[in-house]
């Protein structure tokens, strides 16, 4: 279905018969990317009784417990609920789904024993553009990323300055394949997350992070409509399934 957009003066062509699917799977299996201590998601036929919730084992119908963290697991969009005292929910802060994004790719760079990305980095590969939401996919990008045990491995992050760059260049919803924007271990500042959602000022409510992402080889860097896809959870953060459109 070919598609037209007009965002801030431009036109834009899509067609949404053609989606790119960048979520993880949720999968219940020790092949499940798993972040933040935690063992694999648990989906298992609910046990009534003698009564077991799998055709398989003789009931009608198939009916399991889903048993996950959404921060942990896979795929997420959150809100600054997440590290606010006041309780705000993903559910009620995204009220639009559609969304001009760019998509970059960047290699983390070497700074004392971690490995971050950096506003000058961001600034670079940007070029001026000013889109409402950035993608972006680490490098090396190997198919890894689908089942990787990030726990105590120090994984890559983004500095604060970016943060700080995108707000104020007005970008509202950032996603990235890392299993967090922070650094693993760092006492708890959050500092992207604050920086991003602006928190120590006006708190941008309507600005979101996507995490766990994966953006597969074959998509090129470039601007795209992005469709953020949640479930309606009523709480910080929940399982998402981000899809992108090329523009024609």
């Amino acid at each position: 279905m070919q598609t037209t957009i007009q965002h801030r003066g431009v036109t834009y062509h899509t067609d949404l018969n053609e989606p790119i699917d960048i979520s993880i799977p949720l999968r219940a299996s020790e092949d499940n990317p798993v972040a933040w201590y935690l063992g694999a998601p648990e989906i298992k036929p609910v046990q009534s009784g003698d009564w077991t919730g799998s055709v398989e084992q003789g009931a009608s119908t198939n009916f399991n417990n889903v048993l996950f963290n959404p921060h942990a697991h896979g795929t997420h969009t959150e809100c600054a609920g997440h590290i606010t005292r006041e309780f705000y929910s993903v559910n009620d802060v995204l009220q639009k789904f559609f969304f001009i994004a760019e998509l970059i790719s960047l290699q983390p760079e070497a700074e004392d024993e971690d490995r971050v990305i950096s506003r000058e980095q961001i600034e670079d590969v940007l070029s001026g553009k000013n889109p409402e939401a950035v993608i972006i996919r680490t490098l090396p990008n190997d198919k890894g990323k689908l089942t990787r045990k990030y726990s105590h491995t120090n994984p890559p992050y983004l500095k604060e300055e970016v943060a700080i760059y995108l707000r104020e260049t007005g970008v509202k919803h950032l996603l990235t394949d890392l299993p967090s924007v922070d650094k693993e271990k760092d006492g708890g500042k959050l500092l992207v997350h604050k920086a991003f959602w602006n928190t120590d000022d006006r708190t941008r409510l309507d600005a979101t992070i996507t995490e766990f992402i994966f953006v597969p080889d074959f998509v090129p860097d470039g601007t795209y409509l992005l469709n953020l896809q949640i479930a309606s959870f009523e709480n910080d953060a929940s399982p998402s399934k981000p899809v992108l459109y090329k523009i024609r």
